[in-house]
């Protein structure tokens, strides 16, 4: 990790005079918004005098992270209100399919701020990022495959990221703008759990690039479902294209017979049940398969080590079904 990089983790994604001093309110219409300082949740907030000293206006960044981002043609979301779905796992898989195909130049965002995984699942931990006069250059895990996450920027692994939603938004506005990720076919954004600041932040930084749409993921039972439902009100309410949802950890596939069985049972439908009930495109179903972890702890292709598993299979024909999905925006 560079000196210039560390720094700017430190102390310049957000500078100290602008730090609030307690959490949002609730209401509260964000320190970057024109009534900033003067809502009704502002009064009595200790943030109030921060929040009305910080620039007001059209964001001048916007145009910046639109030209850096335009030598991308498709950015996806990956999405799920529920956390341990398998997001990273299934953006990791994503990312090495895709780069399967040689003539495809991928990139995979790391956008969960306070639990990145990305880096580890793609055998790349140990790397670190570098500044130069085109930004901050991504660690390449392949020839065409690249990644950028905050775990890179740590001086320790287990160091925690204890940030308030600024400073939170901010880092995201430096991966959007600052990143020279080049010209890349496919930018997967891997997101953390919920409705909250990164993904209303990522949302508004690049509504004037572009998202091609939204990869939603659950599994089968009904208490993901219930936050996935969310997840998916928040995508329409967003203005976000939903490209299609996929269930993962769908039964669980011995690795020596080969025999499958429900683990997570589908109590009211599973996933796509959901889909045929709210009009989303249902992408398939990717099978539990416990070597998915062992490949993902060390870094490893899953898909290059397994080829015959069914969970390979299947992620194979969801990754064809949303390059489709893409394709028809």
């Amino acid at each position: 990790m560079t000196t210039e990089v560390t720094s700017l983790v430190k102390e310049q994604i957000l500078p100290s005079e602008y730090e609030l001093k307690e959490p949002e309110p609730e209401h509260c219409p964000g320190p970057e918004s024109e009534m900033a300082g003067k809502a009704d949740a502002c009064d009595g907030c200790a943030n109030k005098e921060i929040c009305e000293s910080l620039p007001k206006g059209p964001d001048p960044d916007i145009p910046l992270i639109t030209e850096n981002l335009s030598g991308i043609k498709h950015k996806i979301l990956v999405l799920s209100g529920k956390g341990g779905v398998g997001k990273s796992t299934f953006t990791s898989m994503l990312s090495w399919a895709l780069s399967a195909d040689e003539d495809l130049q991928v990139g995979a965002m790391d956008l969960d701020i306070c639990g990145p995984s990305l880096p580890h699942m793609l055998g790349c931990v140990d790397e670190v990022i570098h500044e130069s006069n085109f930004g901050w250059s991504p660690v390449y895990v392949a020839d065409n495959l690249a990644t950028m996450s905050i775990q890179f920027m740590l001086p320790e692994d287990d160091s925690a990221i204890i940030w308030r939603g600024s400073k939170k938004n901010a880092l995201i506005k430096k991966f959007l703008k600052d990143v020279d990720w080049d010209e890349l076919d496919y930018l997967i954004i891997d997101t953390p759990p919920g409705t909250s600041d990164e993904h209303i932040s990522v949302n508004k930084f690049m509504n004037e690039s572009g998202i091609d749409g939204a990869l939603v993921v659950t599994t089968p039972q009904e208490v993901a479902l219930l936050d996935v439902r969310k997840e998916i009100d928040f995508c329409r309410k967003a203005g976000i294209n939903i490209l299609g949802l996929v269930e993962n950890m769908s039964g669980f596939v011995c690795p020596g017979c080969k025999h499958e069985s429900q683990i997570f049972k589908p109590t009211t439908g599973g996933g796509e049940a959901l889909c045929k009930e709210l009009g989303i495109n249902f992408l398939g179903s990717v099978p539990l398969d416990p070597r998915i972890g062992k490949c993902c702890d060390s870094g490893q292709s899953f898909l290059d080590e397994y080829p015959d598993s069914p969970a390979s299979l299947a992620v194979l024909n969801v990754v064809e079904a949303l390059r489709d999905a893409v394709n028809d925006v």
